[in-house]
């Protein structure tokens, strides 16, 4: 881990207050804290802009599993990208509904990519893919 630097940062009262009310809400201990995970955010967001060699995800998806041929094209797109594809989480929400997480690793484009596949299908009700470097930042 790395050693702790401290920094002042000059901001406007009104925004301070913003902040401070974020703060708050999200249930961050200290500014602190909320300053570095809206960092790590920004740093992962650029990391993939950058298309991060290695990328860590997950892929949250709601569906209806009555859909003709969905579940199908589900195992088909994970089964042609096994080398992204870490595990999945299967859960029965309700009669109809199933929600489905899927741990993803690899490059950040491609890591996208399938998202982007997996959501598009039709029955896909919801799908968000959440996504961090897997890579050691100094």
């Amino acid at each position: 881990m790395s050693e702790i630097v401290r920094f002042s940062v000059s901001l406007e009262d009104d925004l301070l207050s913003q902040f401070d009310q974020y703060c708050k809400q999200q249930q961050f201990a200290t500014r602190s804290e909320a300053i570095r995970q809206l960092l790590r955010d920004t740093l992962t967001k650029d990391a993939w802009a950058e298309e991060s060699k290695d990328a860590a995800g997950t892929l949250t998806l709601v569906y209806d599993h009555h859909r003709p041929q969905l579940r199908d094209h589900l195992t088909k797109l994970q089964h042609d990208n096994t080398d992204l594809v870490v595990s999945t989480l299967h859960a029965h929400l309700t009669h109809s509904l199933c929600l489905e997480v899927i741990i993803l690793r690899g490059p950040s484009a491609r890591l996208q990519k399938i998202a982007s596949q997996l959501r598009g299908l039709k029955g896909i009700y919801k799908g968000e893919l959440v996504m961090a470097s897997a890579e050691q930042h100094a």
